[in-house]
Parts: structure tokens; sequence; C-alpha cells
């Protein structure tokens, strides 16, 4: 973790002075620049690339359970934690679309009120103009 803090700040500090100031060696960060990628960084990026592709083919709109359910359907043995992880580490949201409710009903058989305003909302004293809309409450009526 230290390593990693130094490698993302090494562009604006000398690399030798963020080492002593969190503490470790330099050739422990050589080390660990030369280091190889573990098993389980491995197997994370091949589950990366398979969630990227997933999220890609569901328009985003797959979360982390069916994300879970997707990847162990196409063989991958991967956990809901897991898969919430890479996932939150690396970005990919979830779009959530809704249904656009309809709230005016223009045709209608009611009577329609005159439009005494004319769209001439000034006034010249408080009190003399009042306009409302209630037509998106619900009445036995519809």
């Amino acid at each position: 973790m230290r390593f990693r803090f130094v490698e993302e700040h090494a562009s604006g500090f000398e690399a030798k002075r963020l080492c002593s100031v969190v503490g470790v060696s330099t050739r422990g960060l050589r080390a660990f620049r030369s280091r190889p990628a573990s098993r389980r960084q491995r197997s994370d990026m091949v589950t990366l690339a398979h969630i990227k592709e997933q999220s890609r083919l569901s328009l985003g709109s797959y979360g982390r359970p069916r994300m879970t359910e997707e990847l162990k359907e196409i063989g991958l043995d991967v956990g809901h934690r897991r898969v919430g992880r890479l996932i939150r580490q690396n970005g990919i949201s979830v779009i959530r679309t809704r249904k656009h409710k309809v709230t005016t009903d223009s045709d209608h058989k009611f009577n329609i009120a005159p439009n005494l305003l004319d769209r001439d909302f000034s006034a010249y004293q408080p009190d003399q103009k009042w306009a409302g809309d209630i037509s998106y409450v619900w009445t036995r009526e519809g």
C-alpha cells in the first residue's frame, strides 16, 4: 500500500524523498516495481474484463447481484463481494432508468376551466392573481 502511494505521487515528488516520508526503503520500491502480479491480481484482471464486457452488453444496467449471477453462468466462480469490490474500484456505475410517468391527461371529457389570465401573470397589487395546478392529485374520478 505504501509502495503504491509512492508510485502514484512519484510524478510530483522525488521517489527517494517519498520513500523516507512513508517509511520504506528505495530498494523495496525497486523490488515492488519489478515484482510480477500475484495470482489474485491476475484473477482480478480476468474477472474485471468479464465484468466490463457484461456491463457493456447489459447497457450498464447490471449491479453487483445480477453481475455475479451472469459471471457464474459463464463459468467464473466469484463471490458477490469480490464483484462489488471490482465494480467499485474501477468506477463502473449502474445506470438506472425509470419509465416516464404521465401526470397530465389533456384528452378528457371533463369541463375545462377558462383561461382568465391568458399568460399575463403581472399584478399591480398582492392577491390579485392566483394560479395553480393540482392535476397530479389522484381522485376517484381519475
